[in-house]
């Protein structure tokens, strides 16, 4: 758009029933964050109860994150099709129908049918919520501080699931883990017809069944072969899921460019802000998994925590994320994005290095320090990510951007936790292989540096000073492996770093944005950003940064505008 814009096409402010409506919004967030990790803890009593067999339980817990990641990108085009308040709603009565059903499970089979439905629930609700707060909070200021709202109830999520699921096991059987999502899920389908609005492409085209089973199929097969290497090593089973997930993603993305109506634009990814969000953000969260997959061993099998004490000592780092959250919104209305997300990540990068200092001994501070200064850094990154990653979109297209957002980072974490993880299991096993006390017997040595829980098993099982001598060379040598991922993971977000101030210098504050919508100067450099002046409405198309949306006639699609 051009400076000389009228203020009537300024974007609409949004008001208290948006804002009660993304109070609704942040529940299936950080429910779904709480699902990942609560059933972790009721592993023991389920399966006392229903004695799964090693597949099924490994089913049991990872179905539903593969289905949640195959099912996002045709979920969020649905949404944009059918309406993403409706599927919002739908999927919440869903995700509260087979929450039931997994509660009284009475076989593994059934919990694996349930957790299945669950997940393919889950995946209507993260890209619903998310782009129906782009259609909320069109000003794209009001935007960043929603988006960081629904960024901290995902983070809440996540740090609480621990806790609550710890505190519920503690009076009830496993099952009421599941029907922690229950009440929320009824709330949201009271309220939700009269707070959320409904938004949907007017004119979306024919939904192809192809791309949408070659996309579903593609990401299961990929994500599943990712996380079987991270667990077990290189396999012939995992690799062929592998090669087959990139084999049908290349063959879903020629299918989009040859068809009338995509179900991926995929010219999404020849604008600037999107595709730089989209690559830095995976490398943040690439760096962040591979160090948290070690961390979250480090406090519970090194520093002797119970998962319900580790969780309590991440309350901390939630914290610190939901101050982020809240001063993110207003920093970048006077400091340009690119810069307070490349200063971010440098901070993050110091937080990874404080870990550095981790010895194994008492320093359950200094891992505390180092988790609260990263998340400090990384937290602008995450918000001001996803929210170009939307805003980069039309708002007609905003539920498959959100898909992809979120299909996005399940790759990043996904692949962080596999790589990162091989490299620290291969730092854990050379350096134990190298320090491992004399005496022990090969069987329990090869149980030692197979994993650092067989080597606690082996250790119990050793008389004498064999087992102390044994389980302090495991944790020196899983510290060392820990500190090996600290320092690739902190030049990753170096990286970052200078990728974001480099490729997204042009974006301009958000005050800024405001005054060129009103048709006030900005003093706004061109897209090489070493120059006064507005740049052309041509120039400001092919930079795109971040957009506000601006209403074609009636009949015809919105346009993205960048500013």
């Amino acid at each position: 758009m051009t400076s000389a814009a009228a203020p009537a096409d300024a974007p609409r402010k949004a008001g208290r029933r948006e804002w009660l409506g993304l109070a609704v919004l942040a529940l299936p967030a950080m429910l779904i964050a709480m699902d990942m990790t609560v059933l972790y803890l009721a592993v023991p009593q389920l399966s006392a109860d229903l004695a799964p067999d090693s597949s099924q339980l490994l089913w049991i817990l990872d179905v539903y994150g593969f289905l949640v990641a195959g099912c996002l990108i045709t979920m969020g085009t649905i949404g944009d099709r059918i309406g993403r308040r409706r599927l919002l709603l739908i999927g919440a009565a869903a995700f509260g129908v087979a929450s039931m059903l997994a509660a009284w499970s009475d076989s593994a089979g059934m919990l694996i049918a349930t957790r299945a439905l669950l997940g393919v629930a889950g995946a209507t609700l993260m890209p619903s919520t998310l782009a129906l707060i782009r259609s909320m909070f069109p000003d794209p200021a009001q935007r960043t501080a929603a988006i960081a709202v629904w960024m901290t109830s995902f983070t809440l999520g996540m740090t609480l699931g621990p806790l609550v699921g710890g505190a519920v096991l503690e009076r009830w059987w496993w099952g009421a883990v599941f029907l922690l999502a229950v009440p929320p899920m009824v709330l949201l389908l009271a309220v939700g017809p009269a707070l959320l609005p409904e938004h949907r492409d007017p004119a979306p085209g024919r939904l192809d069944l192809v791309s949408a089973a070659l996309s579903i199929v593609a990401t299961i097969s990929f994500v599943y072969g990712v996380k079987e290497i991270a667990k077990d090593g290189a396999g012939a089973i995992p690799f062929v899921a592998l090669l087959l997930g990139v084999a049908l993603g290349v063959v879903f993305a020629r299918r989009q460019r040859r068809l009338t109506d995509p179900m991926l634009d995929l010219k999404l990814f020849s604008d600037r802000a999107f595709s730089a969000s989209l690559g830095t953000l995976t490398l943040t969260l690439f760096a962040m998994s591979g160090v948290f997959f070690f961390l979250s061993q480090y406090m519970q099998m090194v520093l002797g925590l119970t998962p319900f004490q580790a969780g309590l000592w991440t309350l901390p780092q939630a914290g610190a994320m939901v101050v982020v959250a809240a001063l993110t919104p207003g920093l970048v209305q006077r400091v340009r994005p690119a810069y307070v997300m490349a200063g971010g990540l440098v901070v993050g990068a110091v937080g990874f290095l404080l870990f550095l200092g981790l010895d194994g001994t008492d320093d359950l501070w200094l891992l505390v320090t180092g988790s609260v200064v990263l998340s400090i850094g990384v937290g602008p990154m995450t918000i001001m990510g996803v929210d170009m990653i939307v805003g980069a979109a039309p708002p007609e297209r905003a539920g498959a951007a959100s898909a992809i957002s979120e299909t996005n980072q399940e790759f990043g974490m996904a692949i962080g936790v596999a790589v990162l993880g091989s490299v620290g299991t291969a730092v854990y096993r050379g350096t134990l292989q190298d320090t491992l006390p004399a005496g022990v017997p090969a069987e329990s040595a090869e149980a030692a540096r197979d994993t650092l829980g067989g080597a606690l098993e082996a250790a119990a099982a050793l008389p004498g000073t064999a087992g102390p001598e044994l389980l302090a060379a495991a944790r020196q040598a899983f510290t060392q492996g820990l500190h090996v991922n600290t320092v690739i993971a902190a030049v990753l977000v170096f990286v970052a770093a200078a990728l974001v101030a480099g490729l997204l210098r042009q974006v301009t504050p958000r005050s800024a944005e405001e005054a060129e919508t009103a048709g006030e100067p900005t003093g706004k450099t061109g897209e090489d950003g070493d120059g006064p002046g507005t740049a052309p409405a041509e120039v400001a198309e092919s930079a795109a940064a971040v957009d506000t949306a601006v209403a074609e006639p009636a009949g015809k699609t919105t346009r993205a505008e960048t500013v």
